[in-house]
């Protein structure tokens, strides 16, 4: 069944009213009329499996048949930090990890990034990614759809780190997996877990002291070095094994 997505404000007792590019897509793309069935979310946690009751070009209202909590989103709500890699990179990163249930992400400006973004056009590239993360969430059927936070530079990616239950940083001169399982045995439901994963030039060794001081703890993924695009993937696939019920 497609699933689509909607504010809370847009959800009644017995309604859901659909605005917006979706509209489009439902009428004219997918060509669904009166009495079909479709999923709705509202970003909190809540799916409604709807009938649709009447659409117009601007509209489209549905009437609600059953609400129930999701599934799909982890027990943790896990950050990814991501030292700033090229764009199509980036977008790879989103959409992967967005499958495989982060929370959200924010790109970092760290000493070995090498791209430069142009502050006038991050705007614009950050609604790309968002709408990025939407269609993976979308395509994985996420009951929420994670949000892409504005770039931050990595003093003040350390100073919002203090609100994490854990922090994870995979590091290629980490210790064993036997440490790496150690930790990710300590996450619980209901964390907030940060992963912080440097750009193509890797981690500065400076500011890995500096997130250590934060309170983080090096990781190792294995006995292969990881390019930046795989690093978080891997990760989050651990730790999402590690922490979910089937």
């Amino acid at each position: 069944m497609y699933r689509f997505f909607v504010e809370p404000i847009q959800v009644s007792e017995e309604e859901v009213l659909i605005v917006g590019s979706d509209v489009n897509h439902i009428k004219n793309v997918l060509r669904f009329v009166e009495g079909q069935e479709i999923s709705v979310c509202d970003n909190s946690g809540k799916i409604f499996e709807c009938e649709i009751a009447s659409l117009t070009n601007e509209e489209i209202r549905c009437k609600i048949q059953s609400v129930e909590e999701s599934k799909s989103e982890l027990p943790i709500k896990i950050t990814l930090f991501q030292g700033a890699p090229k764009q199509d990179k980036l977008e790879l990163i989103i959409q992967k990890c967005v499958e495989l249930g982060v929370y959200d992400l924010v790109p970092v400006s760290m000493k070995r990034t090498i791209v430069k973004y142009d502050p006038k056009k991050l705007h614009k590239k950050l609604s790309r990614w968002q709408q990025i993360s939407e269609s993976a969430a979308k395509q994985s059927k996420r009951a929420i759809i994670p949000e892409l936070r504005p770039m931050v530079t990595f003093k003040e990616m350390i100073s919002k780190l203090g609100s994490y239950d854990r922090i994870i940083v995979p590091y290629e001169n980490a210790d064993g997996m036997e440490g790496t399982r150690d930790i990710f045995k300590t996450i619980e439901p209901g964390m907030k877990v940060a992963v912080i994963i440097g750009p193509e030039g890797g981690i500065d060794d400076q500011e890995l002291v500096s997130i250590e001081q934060a309170g983080g703890r090096a990781v190792t993924l294995g006995n292969r070095i990881l390019r930046t695009e795989t690093a978080g993937i891997a990760c989050l696939a651990m730790i999402s094994y590690q922490i979910e019920e089937a």
